[in-house]
């Protein structure tokens, strides 16, 4: 016996040595691994909205499903976050470090450190999330060693998951009617800073509606001069028939007076200091900054409005499809085809080494 073990040393150490560890180790000492699914879908409702900046962030109609949304969730799953929050919730580290579990898929196993990190890549080996992009659906995969722990660590988990996506629907809710908010508050500012400046402008300049007083002014303009050229005509008429006529004097400085009103008068219209028409382009400018800054101010109003009315409804949300089962097998360790696969590998090394023993062999002879 001893001469065959020393003849097949490699056939022993490669093949049979392994295969026999794997049987003793998978057949008697592996513990049970359960499996607990489930499948969710993280859905976006938009809704059509109105024009402006709030229409173009809600933009849309139907129910959609995005990747962004779902891997979103993906990520904090498989978080420091999430295990800190389910160790907490679960105590899933005292379900882990059991001594019902074998001493290899204990934790920490065959490693000395038991810090948050290992147990963190742990955690990763035994809680996986599987994406299928051509129908959005997401399993949630949990391994423990019993079928309560992992369903409960798979609820629990899509528990916190549905929470984790209030907290974005409440924080996005809070951000779009905070920036509407601003912009109100923004145009509002506008709005009285230009009724403020046009109302200034008008006290200063005493002037309220300057096209529509010089309007008025050049109606006074031509009924002065109306007078005055029926004064010129009785003037002339005077002139004519009594050249010596005492009224002469008087209609002639009635003239000159008419005159000189009407220059008074047209010029409130048409000089460049102090006219109406001086003061028209600043004031058509005021006013189209008010009427201007009051339609800003209707739009920002109107979108505030929007965007409180959206808040009603939930942006985001995690539909589940598929409750976490609770296993009633064991799933893992596949013994057999495990004990299978060491013996194949086994056997592959021995051929391997033996090509190589005889190789150094032949070389040496």
């Amino acid at each position: 016996m001893t001469t065959w073990f020393k003849r097949h040393l490699v056939f022993v150490l490669t093949v049979l040595a392994p295969t026999c560890i794997a049987i003793l180790y998978y057949g008697f000492v592996a513990s049970d691994v359960f499996i607990s699914e489930s499948r969710f879908l993280v859905r976006t409702p938009q809704h059509p909205m109105q024009g402006g900046f709030v229409g173009e962030l809600l933009q849309g109609s139907g129910i959609t499903h995005t990747q962004d949304d779902a891997y979103s969730v993906h990520d904090y799953i498989l978080s420091r976050d999430a295990l800190r929050e389910l160790d907490a919730k679960l105590g899933i580290r005292k379900a882990f470090t059991s001594k019902q579990v074998d001493p290899i898929n204990r934790f920490p196993g065959l490693s000395w450190s038991d810090s948050f990190e290992k147990f963190y890549l742990y955690y990763g080996k035994h809680v996986g999330v599987e994406y299928d992009s051509a129908s959005s659906i997401s399993t949630l995969i949990v391994r423990a060693f019993t079928a309560q722990d992992a369903q409960r660590i798979n609820d629990s988990l899509l528990q916190m998951s549905e929470n984790l996506v209030n907290t974005l629907n409440e924080r996005s809710r809070q951000d779009l009617i905070r920036y509407a908010a601003d912009e109100v508050k923004l145009a509002n500012d506008k709005a009285t800073a230009a009724a403020v400046a046009l109302f200034e402008y008008r006290s200063k300049h005493e002037v309220f509606e300057p096209d529509k007083q010089a309007a008025i002014q050049l109606e006074s303009v031509a009924k002065i001069q109306e007078e005055l050229i029926a004064t010129e005509a009785q003037l002339a008429q005077v002139q004519k028939l009594s050249p010596n006529n005492p009224q002469i004097s008087g209609l002639e400085s009635r003239a000159d007076t008419l005159r000189r009103a009407i220059g008074t008068e047209a010029a409130k219209v048409t000089s460049r200091n102090g006219s109406f028409s001086a003061h028209a382009p600043d004031f058509e400018r005021l006013t189209l900054e008010t009427v201007f800054a009051d339609k800003q101010l209707g739009i920002a109003l109107a979108e505030l409005e929007t965007a409180r009315s959206d808040a009603l409804h939930q942006q985001m949300y995690l539909e589940r499809l598929v409750q976490p089962n609770l296993p009633d097998k064991a799933m893992e360790p596949r013994r057999i085809r495990s004990i299978f696969t060491v013996f194949l590998v086994g056997m592959i090394a021995w051929g391997v080494v033996s090509l190589l023993i005889a190789a150094i062999r032949e070389h040496s002879d």
